[in-house]
Parts: structure tokens; sequence; C-alpha cells
């Protein structure tokens, strides 16, 4: 089906810095810089810059620096990490693939972990706590920090959806042990396939980073310090990352302008919840924009049909997968936005004129206008 409005239009945004774009790809072509080479670094260096950290190592995924991360945490057989209920599955993957055990900690209404629940998980075993930031709105990070230190918790961010958020200007990706980054095309900073990086401060872990992302070898002397993955983030993409990092900021702008306009649209819709939660020090970039109806998929199904794409995360929550094989205890705040959720249109491609029509369809749903 054609959408007279996509979620994400990534032909129309290669328009958008088609110039800069074909010149950083001739740029890599044409001196066959293809693995680990400058522009690598580069990017690098300037995606630690824009998070506030020394280091960024990047990698072929966002799960690949969750799971380089809790290996560089030591992380292994034996220990527990608490994740939240509701986030994509590679959070919880990581952790299992690490050796360790996953265990869920119900979500609040902002959909990140809900901190108040967080101690009453804690046992013995517990080494280290993965808080999400979901939807570019960070979880409450100053009290994560607080409970990590008082049990000794290692922290690592899943900071996949939320690059350029912030709390009391502190970014996302610099709280913890690490940053994780996934640049998933559909991200707010998307490369032209996949990739991911990790930020950090800690020169072990940037290091670890480094030679595990290169079967365990390091680069400079062709000494391998341990058996590790094949998951180094392409020298093309890169240059293409870089490209897009110089125009995030005004594209961040843009997402908020508009936020601002489906907010003004639909504030005076009891039947929908909308993601403004009007906490100064919490900086949202609106990586989605996600609403929750209790029309559940009536509603998202009325858009559909009438040419607006929009995306349904998750129906059905990671943990009811019986392959999986985790421990569903009972999340009531999980269960009851998975059957509400609703991400509509939210990217710098779309035009004034796609927003006014996605606005009147959703308020005709609800036969206002």
């Amino acid at each position: 089906m054609r959408y007279k409005v996509p979620f994400v239009d990534p032909a129309k945004n290669y328009q958008l810095i088609k110039n800069e774009i074909d010149t950083a790809y001739f740029e890599v072509m044409s001196k066959g810089d293809l693995i680990d080479r400058g522009h690598l670094k580069s990017f690098e260096e300037n995606i630690a810059k824009f998070v506030g950290t020394k280091y960024a190592v990047g990698l072929n995924s966002g799960y690949g620096a969750l799971h380089i991360s809790l290996r560089a945490a030591g992380i292994g057989s034996r220990d527990e990490v608490i994740v939240p209920a509701h986030t994509f599955v590679a959070t919880c993957s990581a952790v299992v693939n690490a050796g360790a055990t996953p265990v869920l900690v119900d979500v609040a209404k902002d959909f990140n972990i809900n901190v108040d629940k967080i101690e009453e998980a804690i046992t013995s075993k517990t080494r280290a706590i993965i808080p999400v930031h979901l939807n570019g709105y960070m979880a409450n990070m100053p009290r994560v920090m607080e409970i990590a230190e008082k049990y000794n918790l290692v922290v690592v961010e899943d900071a996949c959806q939320s690059l350029g958020s912030s709390i009391d200007r502190k970014e996302a990706g610099s709280w913890g042990l690490t940053g994780c980054w996934s640049f998933y095309p559909f991200k707010i900073l998307g490369g032209y396939g996949d990739g991911g990086a990790i930020t950090t401060n800690d020169p072990k872990v940037a290091l670890f980073a480094r030679r595990m992302r290169y079967n365990g070898e390091d680069r400079k002397t062709g000494e391998y310090y341990g058996h590790g993955f094949t998951c180094l983030l392409d020298n093309l993409q890169a240059a293409f990352l870089d490209v897009k990092l110089r125009h995030l900021p005004s594209w961040i702008k843009r997402r908020k302008q508009i936020a601002e306009r489906y907010r003004e649209a639909f504030s005076g819709i009891s039947d929908l919840m909308l993601p403004h939660y009007d906490n100064p020090r919490f900086d949202h970039v609106y990586q989605n924009y996600v609403v929750r109806s209790k029309q559940g998929d009536r509603f998202s199904g009325y858009l559909k049909k009438k040419g607006i794409e929009v995306l349904i995360q998750f129906r059905k929550p990671y943990y009811k997968h019986k392959a999986l094989k985790l421990a569903d205890i009972g999340f009531p705040e999980t269960e009851a936005l998975s059957r509400e959720v609703c991400s509509l249109p939210m990217t710098v491609e779309i035009d004034e004129e796609q927003i006014d029509y996605v606005i009147g369809t959703v308020r005709s749903f609800y036969g206002l206008d």
C-alpha cells in the first residue's frame, strides 16, 4: 500500500541532503576506504562530542552495543540484570546472550522503567541495570544512578531511541558505564543500513570494545585479547552518519515543532494520552510520537485505512513469546500500554500538508471538526 503519509520516507530524506551524502559516498569509494578508516574515526570523535563523553566506538548495531557493553562490564553466568518489561526484545536478548538472567520491571506512564519498582527486583545476584530511554524521552537517570550507587550496580544505558535527549542538560548516553546507540535507518540518526555505537568515559571499556568488535584483535599490534565478534561499523555508513549528525540539531527542532502541532490539535481529546510530560528538566526529542488510545487497534486501523502509516510497539509484550522463556510475573502498565500505543508519523520529511492530514484524520476518528 502506498501511504498518503508514510511513517518514514528515507528517499525524501536523502533528497534533503543529497549533495552532502553523494560527496561522502564518492570520497569513500574513490579512496577504497571501506573498513576501519578515517571516516569511522571522525564519526566516533563527533558522536562522542555530541553526547559529551570522552570515547565512542562504532559498532554494527544497537544490539551489538548492548552485548559488548555487558561483556566489558564482566556480566555473565549467575548474574542478574534488570531490564524494562516494555522495550524492544534486543535489550533483553543481549543479557541472555551474555550468559546472564534478565529480571523484568514494569514501566511508568512515560514508557520507561518505573524507578519506584527497581529496588524490589534487586537480589544478591543483581549486577546491572539497563534503563531504556524510549521514544526520545529519558528514563529517570538521577534516580537510577542513585539506586545503582546504593547497590553497587553497573548501569548500561539503552539510549538507542533518544540521541539528543537530556536531563538537566546532561545527555542520554553519558550517565552510565556506557551509552548504547542504534543507527538503524528509521532512528532519529539513521544510516543506510544498520549501525550502532557505544559512548563511554572509561578508556578500558573503549579499548575492550575496539578489540572485541574486530574478533578480539588489537588492530595496531595484531595481538588477540579474547574470542571477540564481528561487529564493526562500516566506514561508508560512518561517513553518511557524520553528514547526518551535522543536521541533527535542526532535525530535533523540527520534530519538536511537529509535536507541538499534534499537542495543540489533540489536547482536548480525553481518549488520547499524549507524550508530553511537562518536566522542564527533561528534554524530549520525539524519536517517536506515541499516543495511547483506549480504542487500540480500532484507532490505529482507522488511520491505516485512511492512508496514514503508523507504528505499533508492541501489541504482544516480548515476555509473552514462549520461545524466549521469560518469567511473566504480571506487568500491568506494560500490558495496558501494549493494547493502546500508536506512533504517529514524526519525521523531518513530512510536510505541513501531511501533518494537517494526520491531524484531521485523528480528529475525524473522534467525530471532531
